[in-house]
């Protein structure tokens, strides 16, 4: 059962051939057989499983519920959950428990699904290999001396080792696409402000979008379905209507203009990388898409800039966990200061004190103008830079990540090596357009993502070209021989 898609599993609970209780057990079985051997969950929650997968048969019995109805899933471990641990992956909230859901969470469960716990992360989102997890890093299924990538490492993980049909992840930077990408999974960033934020611990709060990662585009479609939507709890939500994300999933590409920006396939890009992301839009050309070359000209400011505009905002984020209200507080503190500097200090670990102090600094005085509104008027060119690609073309498509999975450990004493895994996807955020990774081959039996990005609220188009493509190749199903 574990490697159905969502609509397959989904027709046969509605036929009959196994129930939601069984199907959520045998999931749980996965998880107990290898969640170890990757570490991708924080927190398992079985017994609350099973009782909403009852719950899920007996509405599946009445002919009621939707397709997303006793299918399970798991949470990246940075959404409140009512009533379970949401560590955002941190010392610092080791012994929080959340006393409400967030709106992704409530909208999953009223469509039906079942979570089956939390799941592993770069602490507080910050990272992109998953290894600056207080839980230890996550391993890739396809090679587990290899990081899965980050910051929604766990969900990539779990998803890509069958141990969870879907999971969801949030992007920032990059942090669905590129562990999507390492892991060979189908992973989508909507348009800023799609998904409701609220209950979704915030890291930089301009940038951070929830999305689903699943198998295929289709079932993608299917999640974003339930989770988009309007939510007055969150001031960034957009008050528009939800399409119909699986409507167009079939449609010709006949005519689909596709630009290739030449800014991500010069240095820097592994060359292996290339050729296979070269064989995939080969493959668009001859679905009936027209290519071109395109530019993005600040592009190579994207980095700069992310990492002044981000760090400011996680510090201020960030300054809420301070021993005080909730979450980790020193032993013995001699007095407010010293309860401040030291529970920040120990409950903190050294990536997110880094970005930290590079925000606060960011935001002095004397500095502000000089960084953060600098960055913010270079935000504004790569953003003028998309909306000039897109009076061109459809769709733009190169890498998800300049490189394949490396190794656990190569990158983590060089911090400006480890930020340049998202080059290809920082932009993105900072225009907050939407963009998706999907499977596009191997190198050395590791996977690379090709990149899909669109104009705002072109989440459908992404979301048939995805699955177009997926419809005339089979790199979606590989599964890691470990994990068959």
């Amino acid at each position: 059962m574990h490697n159905k898609t969502i609509t397959e599993l989904s027709a046969g609970l509605k036929a009959g051939d196994f129930s939601s209780e069984e199907l959520t057990n045998s999931f749980l079985q996965r998880i107990e057989e290898h969640g170890e051997t990757l570490n991708c969950f924080v927190t398992v929650s079985g017994k609350e499983a099973l009782e909403a997968a009852r719950v899920a048969d007996g509405l599946i019995a009445k002919g009621e519920g939707g397709v997303l109805t006793g299918i399970p899933m798991a949470h990246k471990d940075i959404f409140c959950t009512k009533g379970f641990k949401t560590s955002c992956g941190s010392k610092m909230l080791d012994n929080f428990i959340s006393p409400y859901d967030a709106t992704v969470v409530s909208r999953l469960a009223a469509a039906g699904m079942v979570s089956l716990g939390k799941l592993n992360m770069d602490e507080f989102a910050m990272g992109s290999s998953n290894e600056t997890s207080y839980y230890g890093a996550v391993k890739n299924p396809w090679d587990t001396n290899c990081v899965p990538g980050g910051s929604s490492g766990g969900s990539a993980a779990a998803v890509a080792a069958r141990l969870v049909p879907i999971a969801t992840g949030t992007d920032t930077g990059g942090s669905i696409r590129q562990p999507a990408s390492f892991c060979g999974i189908t992973g989508l960033k909507p348009t800023y402000g799609t998904v409701s934020r609220f209950g979704m611990i915030a890291f930089a709060s301009s940038l951070d979008q929830a999305g689903p990662m699943t198998r295929s585009a289709e079932d993608a479609a299917l999640v974003l379905q339930a989770m988009a939507g309007f939510d007055p709890n969150d001031s960034t939500s957009l008050e528009n209507s939800v399409p119909d994300y699986s409507a167009e999933l079939n449609k010709e590409l006949t005519g689909l203009k596709i630009g290739l920006p030449k800014e991500f396939f010069e240095e820097g890009l592994d060359n292996e990388v290339a050729k296979a992301v070269e064989a995939a839009v080969e493959e668009y050309r001859k679905l009936g898409a027209e290519v071109k070359e395109i530019s993005l000209p600040n592009m190579d400011l994207s980095v700069p800039a992310y990492y002044v505009v981000a760090p400011a905002e996680c510090s201020a984020n960030l300054s809420r966990f301070d021993g005080v209200r909730y979450g980790y507080r020193c032993e013995n503190p001699e007095n407010l200061e010293d309860l401040y500097s030291r529970s920040r200090g120990e409950g903190f670990g050294a990536e997110v004190k880094r970005r930290i102090m590079i925000g606060a600094y960011a935001l002095s005085a004397g500095y502000y103008d000089a960084y953060y509104l600098k960055a913010q008027q270079v935000r504004k060119l790569i953003s003028e830079d998309f909306k000039k690609a897109f009076e061109e073309v459809d769709l733009i498509m190169g890498p998800t990540a300049p490189s394949t999975a490396f190794g656990i450990g190569e990158k983590t004493d060089d911090p400006l090596s480890m930020y340049l895994s998202d080059i290809f996807t920082i932009g993105v955020n900072l225009a907050g357009i939407p963009a998706m990774s999907i499977p596009a081959g191997f190198v050395k039996s590791k996977p690379v993502g090709l990149q899909l990005i669109g104009n705002y609220f072109s989440e459908g188009r992404l979301l048939n070209a995805a699955h177009r493509y997926q419809q005339v190749t089979e790199w979606h199903k590989g599964v890691p021989a470990e994990f068959e």
